[in-house]
């Protein structure tokens, strides 16, 4: 299998991370892609297994190409008999998974904002907007969630902690700690484990 991949996307480092969990290692090759005119320009290799243009993506040799972070963990995970979507929680990991995409969606649109948006154009109040949006699903997962993260790993932990890095590695202003003690003080723990330490990005 071929993964398109980009180093600093926390939607790839999902997938990298459930790959190390799973022991998958040796199945997978990874397959760096220039994102950086993205969302402007699309690799021509990654439209040909995305039409969308997104990364992750996952080349198959039994099937067509898979793409989405979610799509893409669910079936490494049923592919490795692996525990990061056990039945028994199953709604419960897929909605905390579900929030930590959305604060990753939200973080990389404030990236685009600034980036690909001339200055004279960029919204303060909508990039305040995206900021609310992540502040509000922090607090949700700070208050509902933290003994579901302290609990056996599973993909909603790998999410949250992706999310969470990404706010660190591209929103470093953004204080994302202040209130949210328990919430620091798990990623602090789980940014440790080997398949993190590893999918870390590069330096900005």
């Amino acid at each position: 299998m071929q993964l398109y991949s980009a180093a600093a996307s926390p939607f790839v480092r999902k997938v990298r991370v459930a790959i190390r969990e799973l022991k998958l290692e040796g199945e997978v090759e990874v397959e760096e892609i220039d994102t950086t005119t993205t969302p402007l320009a699309t690799d021509m290799a990654l439209a040909a297994a995305n039409p969308l243009g997104k990364i992750p993506a996952l080349l198959r040799d039994d099937g067509p190409a898979l793409y989405d972070s979610r799509v893409i963990c669910r079936y490494l995970n049923d592919r490795a008999r692996g525990p990061l979507y056990p039945e028994r929680r199953l709604w419960d990991v897929l909605t905390l998974e579900a929030t930590a995409d959305g604060i990753m969606d939200a973080a990389v649109l404030m990236v685009y904002e600034a980036r690909f948006r001339p200055e004279p154009h960029r919204s303060a109040d909508w990039l305040d907007a995206q900021w609310t949006k992540i502040a509000r699903a922090l607090d949700v997962v700070g208050n509902r969630w933290m003994s579901h993260l302290s609990g056996r790993l599973d993909m909603g932990q790998i999410a949250v902690a992706c999310a969470l890095g990404y706010l660190d590695f591209r929103h470093p202003d953004r204080p994302w700690r202040q209130g949210r003690g328990a919430l620091d003080d798990w990623y602090a723990a789980f940014g440790e484990r080997p398949a993190m330490a590893e999918t870390r990005p590069p330096a900005a």
